[in-house]
């Protein structure tokens, strides 16, 4: 009797989280810089959360999902349709299709995606230091925003531009550890691996 044969398909295709990280953080930067009332919120800002904040995130989200990462499949996922949620909140009453969202409204959209972060950031605990910063980060970002809404103080929001800039500065370097870090194929910018997952989400030791 013919032995079965093991047939074993090995998976070639490239590491989403580089792009995935980039799209979070570049347009995170953009988007507090006009929260820290240093730009104006413009085309240019909703062009980037729908196109590589949103798409390019939900793209990364999808491939994740090929490397069997469940983790980096749910936060690119999420956090792309994030972005694209916030543009559509932000365009809909200009184009007259939806009256304005209140603050009550806003906090509480802010509150659940903190709470979703929260969630998230302590997964970040079994991958590496730099991705526990984006998510500590990004969480006092969300609590900040909520209460900037629920207060109407516009201090508040302002600092919370100024949090987002480190949020999305956090999520830049890690999304160039990843990257530099497996062409090199070795440390250029440290992330301090935790455990390495079966997707390599983090860079190489």
């Amino acid at each position: 009797m013919t032995p079965a044969s093991e047939i074993i398909i090995r998976d070639q295709t490239a590491n989403p989280s580089p792009l995935g990280l980039f799209g979070f953080g570049v347009t995170t930067v953009l988007l507090n810089l006009s929260n820290a009332r240093l730009i104006p919120l413009d085309s240019m800002i909703l062009a980037m959360g729908i196109c590589y904040g949103g798409i390019a995130q939900v793209i990364a989200g999808i491939m994740e999902s090929r490397k069997n990462n469940s983790f980096g499949f749910t936060a690119f996922l999420s956090f792309g349709f994030f972005w694209l949620s916030l543009v559509v909140l932000l365009v809909l009453p200009k184009m007259g299709w939806a009256s304005a969202v209140s603050h009550s409204s806003m906090g509480a959209y802010f509150v659940l995606w903190g709470l979703f972060t929260g969630i998230l950031w302590i997964g970040t605990f079994r991958i590496s230091v730099a991705l526990q910063i984006v998510f500590i980060t990004l969480l006092i970002l969300f609590i900040l925003l909520a209460a900037g809404e629920f207060s109407s103080v516009t201090w508040v929001g302002k600092v919370a531009g100024f949090e987002g800039i480190v949020c999305g500065a956090s999520a830049i370097y890690t999304a160039a550890a990843n990257l530099l870090n497996e062409i090199f194929g070795r440390t250029v910018l440290p992330v301090g691996l935790v455990v390495r997952s079966r997707s390599d989400l983090t860079a190489h030791e």
